[in-house]
């Protein structure tokens, strides 16, 4: 499903008219309809003698607002209407729908003074549901006076909100919250999501999401200028791949990972892990010489190679040389987690990334060895999967991390164009940005996931889907997905105290839960 942006939504709105003979009047009449049937759900079906208010602007949220009013009203319920803002400075379809209501005899509030709110106040008290039409997808950067005063005052009432396409105060391309905002039980947006109610922290104002149709025509839902869509149970499902009945071992891929150092063995063995229970046939860990010992009788399903080292465990210049004969006889490797910041080792990452003539997954410290050194992603042979959290991107990219998560979608495009490079930017939520500026916004995965380990997994998931035949792009997509689901599925039973391994154990029964279809989308449908 796409995710428009504001500008991209405010194109689809115009040419639904243009192109298509649909006048705003209609979509807005929609979009109204829509939002009245969620404010009838929450009262149970039975609006008669209910009071609502309906807290509108002055542009084209509050016309959606209006009409929220009119078809409240025709359904028994006793609506007021707050207009925060010059009723003189309404204007187009808005103005229209203002006129209907008041002809109408419903209501119409304005807040020109401190009287005024507190009688606002007081029907909030007593109100059965509030409806927050006040500011729409155009929005950016901190409520300012009188609607700072209505969002306060709606967050205050305990009363339960339904938003008209995005809560007021939520930044709608960023999910950047920079001043008081409307804390939502649902949402109804129109037509498509945005991002902001996808991205933190706007997601968290959200609550339940709601998609309605208002009438714009399919082809402008699908149009490929939208470059950001939401990751959901079926776009991942198609991308699978199929196991044959007469498969083995062989035809199901190989993966070499090199990973590890002293004192950081388990991320080693939860990247080669989450690789053979992702369905890879055949892993190999590459790892320093001193540490092989240990790691083959750990990993039992999981064939080691001992690589040179220097003193410490790390990796040896030499290794270089001998992870690309390996990788000879594989179809992907995976490479970074846990193995350490030597300048050596760094410099193994670096070679292995000039010499490799097959797909890379880089994570962790193989990332903290590009910083400074990312041009060498552009010459890559075979375009790498990066996998850096916050702090790594921003060591990548010489922003801080307030900035990276200020704006995940755009930090992780520019940087997947800038280094011809696929960009899974982790966190919640994790987006995956390739370098023609498509990027894709996961919605799987929850807060007992913040625990470590979890980044080595997904490595080895991306690495494990490269290996049975996806594309680098269609696996990581898919592996940010069902490391997400699996997570899911384990907090089910718990979510605090979760760990990486809970989700590596947990991979084959998400695989299976996605192919039988029972993965839920994230989305409800008006």
């Amino acid at each position: 499903m796409k995710v428009p942006t504001a500008a991209e939504m405010r194109e689809i709105d115009r040419l639904a008219s243009v192109s298509y003979g649909v006048p705003g009047v209609v979509l807005m009449e929609n979009a109204g309809m829509a939002v009245a049937r969620q404010v009838r759900e929450m009262c149970r079906g039975d609006l008669h003698g209910r009071k609502i208010c309906v807290f509108s602007g002055r542009g084209n949220n509050g016309g959606d607002g209006f009409v929220v009013a009119r078809a409240l009203t025709n359904q028994g319920a006793q609506v007021k209407v707050i207009l925060c803002g010059d009723r003189s400075k309404v204007s187009g379809d808005a103005a229209v729908n203002l006129e209907i209501i008041s002809r109408m005899g419903i209501e119409v509030w304005e807040t020109a003074g401190e009287r005024d709110w507190d009688r606002v106040r007081i029907a909030a008290a007593f109100a059965d549901c509030l409806v927050d039409a006040l500011l729409g997808t155009g929005f950016q950067g901190a409520v300012g006076a009188p609607m700072d005063q209505a969002v306060e005052l709606i967050n205050g009432s305990g009363k339960p909100v339904v938003a008209v396409d995005i809560p007021s105060g939520v930044d709608a391309d960023t999910g950047e919250v920079r001043g008081p905002a409307v804390r939502a039980d649902v949402t109804v947006t129109l037509a498509l999501p945005k991002p902001g109610l996808l991205l933190y922290p706007g997601a968290s104002y959200a609550g339940r999401i709601v998609i309605a149709d208002i009438g714009i025509p399919f082809p402008l839902l699908t149009r490929k200028e939208i470059r950001q869509t939401a990751v959901t149970p079926p776009l991942v499902r198609r991308s699978f791949p199929a196991r044959a009945p007469d498969a083995h071992k062989g035809t199901c891929g190989r993966v070499l990972v090199v990973a590890g150092s002293r004192g950081m063995t388990g991320a080693a063995a939860l990247c080669a892990q989450a690789a053979v229970r992702c369905g890879a046939g055949l892993v190999t860990l590459g790892i320093a010489e001193s540490l092989q010992p240990l790691m083959a009788v750990k990993l039992t399903e999981v064939m080691t190679r001992s690589l040179p080292e220097i003193p410490g465990a790390g990796l040896a210049e030499e290794a270089a040389l001998v992870i690309d004969e390996l990788l000879a006889g594989r179809d992907v490797l995976a490479i970074g987690p846990g193995l350490g910041r030597d300048p050596a080792t760094q410099e193994v990452v670096r070679e292995v990334l000039r010499l490799a003539r097959r797909p890379l997954v880089i994570d962790a410290d193989g990332l903290n060895a590009l910083a400074g050194a990312t041009d060498l992603l552009k010459d890559a042979e075979v375009m790498p999967v990066l996998t850096p959290h916050p702090g790594e991107m921003a060591a990548l990219t010489g922003l801080d991390i307030a900035e990276v998560n200020r704006d995940r979608i755009g930090v992780a495009r520019d940087a997947a164009e800038a280094w011809g490079s696929i960009v899974v930017l982790k966190g919640a939520r994790t987006v995956v940005a390739f370098p023609d500026g498509e990027v894709y916004i996961n919605l799987t995965g929850n807060s007992g996931m913040a625990t470590g380990g979890m980044g080595d997994v997904l490595t080895g998931v991306i690495a494990g889907l490269i290996a049975q035949g996806l594309t680098s792009h269609e696996a990581a997509v898919a592996g940010v997905y069902l490391h997400g689901l699996s997570g899911d599925l384990v907090a089910a039973r718990g979510a605090i105290g979760l760990t990486a391994g809970d989700v590596a154990a947990g991979l084959p029964a998400a695989i299976a839960h996605l192919m039988a279809g029972k993965a839920a989308s994230p989305f409800v449908y008006e």
